[in-house]
């Protein structure tokens, strides 16, 4: 009998849970272990914001109690997801607090080691240290640890520059008051410059600015300009040049203008406009009039940076749903198809099912019209139109399919889908499983009770996978998960959509970070 060449066990992946507990909606419910569910809940806490089962404050306090005790068993692979959240996810406000309740948690069982780096891991944007500081002393008062400081003051040398410093010095926290806390040293004579610079600005004593700062003294002479001769710069041929070299962003050109920005404004602006920045102000470059010419960059650029910015899927759908004009449904809908490159294209046949009930339709945050049930509609859409063959399913308290055809646009799409009431996830999985290939769920896993209800895998065969992709982070999900071709994921990142085909290759699937 062979002892090394047989057959390998079927693959695992990280997110586990076992039978056991109910979900909110009364049905059978499967528990995750601490870390599984800190992960699940981690990449989509929106900190401070309810979802239809669980108030703000209680989802707030079960992310703090998980946080804590991971930060004391494990905290290497806590500093490893909060640096993957932050970067990868994009989730500033989670990352900021996990990292400040993980030194909290640690500092309070006496364990020293590690707590530095939790904190610059958190911080990947330069109004980030105040941001710390402030949920800091605005939960445990003034004094602030010297693991806290040293962290803190990791990431400003990192973060803290001229620009950054023209864009983000305001707030409870501002630059001068995060280097008098933490004292960091800097890391060139330049970046020492600087903040001399940002303490005597705090204190109203920077009259004399340093040389070496280029971009505050060019910023400086911008606002020296008397209100009644601003407007003029933008009729100058260098007037892209000027706001560029000040480190003026929209929003800094705005108050500095006090008046609206007109089509010339924007159109001085744009060339050094980041990629978020243009996609949130489609409505207002049409509502300015800007050229088809300009608008034809702002196109391009939305194209071709896709990829690479980080954004989120879905604001390609906040910014698509906003405009009133037809000049951007093409360039959005190609920069969303772009974003969604290592959504893999699956072989054989898939069973796409997207969870259209009525506790998936509320909003991810109180800023935003957009819901989980859009979010599930579009990496659903998607999914399936990259598949070799796929039957896309949006199911509640009923289910119907939603035809597709590659080529088809994701936007569009999206569109078609409708609220369906409760979650009968199994009722659902049981009418369109036809022996297909593999199973994708896109829901918050909240399945109802009943006759239809139940783990909605028991319904597929074993030797088939069945994947959820969890898109609000309860403490129960629908079924076991992390073996026997059953599956959980939760975040749409690049590393997560790997999950499926690496799986179905035989090969574990373990934690993107």
């Amino acid at each position: 009998m062979s002892r090394f060449n047989r057959s390998r066990a079927a693959p695992v992946s990280a997110i586990t849970a076992v039978r056991g507990g109910v979900t909110h909606a009364g049905g059978p419910g499967s528990a995750r272990d601490v870390k599984s569910e800190l992960f699940v809940l981690a990449v989509s806490n929106m900190v401070g914001e309810q979802t239809f089962y669980e108030t703000s404050d209680d989802r707030d306090s079960r992310f703090r109690t998980l946080v804590g005790e991971v930060a004391i068993t494990d905290p290497g692979w806590l500093t490893r997801m909060i640096g993957w959240l932050r970067n990868d996810a994009g989730m500033r406000s989670a990352s900021v607090v996990a990292a400040a309740e993980a030194v909290m948690s640690r500092l309070c069982a006496s364990l020293d080691g590690g707590n530095r780096q939790l904190i610059d891991a958190a911080l990947r944007r330069a109004d980030e240290p105040g941001e710390l500081l402030a949920y800091w002393t605005g939960r445990y008062g003034r004094g602030i640890p010297k693991p806290v400081k040293r962290g803190v003051g990791d990431a400003v040398r990192r973060l803290y520059d001229e620009r950054s410093l023209a864009k983000y010095d305001s707030g409870t926290f501002r630059f001068g008051d995060v280097l008098e806390l933490t004292h960091p040293k800097p890391a060139s004579a330049v970046q020492g410059d600087l903040f001399g610079h940002a303490i005597d600005r705090r204190h109203g004593r920077d009259e004399q600015l340093p040389d070496s700062l280029k971009v505050v003294r060019a910023r400086a002479g911008l606002l020296a300009l008397p209100v009644a001769e601003r407007r003029a710069l933008f009729s100058r041929p260098d007037a892209v040049e000027r706001l560029r070299d000040a480190g003026m962003t929209w929003e800094s050109v705005a108050g500095w203008l006090q008046g609206p920005l007109d089509a010339r404004v924007w159109e001085a602006l744009i060339p050094s406009m980041g990629y978020f920045a243009l996609l949130r102000n489609l409505r207002n470059f049409d509502q300015a009039g800007v050229s088809d010419e300009v608008a034809e960059r702002v196109a391009e650029r939305l194209v071709s940076g896709a990829e690479g910015s980080r954004v989120l899927p879905m604001r390609y759908l906040s910014a698509y749903r906003a405009v009133s004009s037809d000049r951007w449904a093409l360039p959005l809908s190609r920069a969303l198809d772009a974003s969604l490159a290592r959504v893999p294209s699956l072989s054989g046949r898939t069973l796409i099912l997207v969870d259209r009930s009525g506790s998936m339709f509320y909003s991810q945050s109180a800023r935003s019209q957009l819901t989980y049930a859009d979010t599930a509609a579009v990496f659903g859409t998607a999914l399936a139109l990259r598949a070799k063959r796929a039957d896309l399913v949006e199911f509640g308290s009923t289910h119907r399919r939603i035809e597709v055809r590659r080529g088809d646009s994701v936007l569009k799409t999206v569109e078609r889908f409708r609220n369906l009431g409760g979650t009968e996830t199994a009722a659902a999985v049981r009418a369109h499983y036809r022996k297909h290939d593999r199973v994708v769920i896109v829901t918050d896993e909240q399945a109802w009770p009943g006759h239809s209800g139940g783990n909605p895998a028991e319904v597929v065969r074993g030797n088939v996978p069945v994947y959820t992709w969890n898109l609000v982070g309860y403490r129960h999900g629908h079924g076991p998960s992390g073996a026997a071709n059953r599956h959980t994921f939760a975040g749409l990142s690049d590393q997560g959509f790997a999950m499926i085909p690496l799986l179905e290759r035989g090969r574990d699937a373990p934690w993107p970070f």
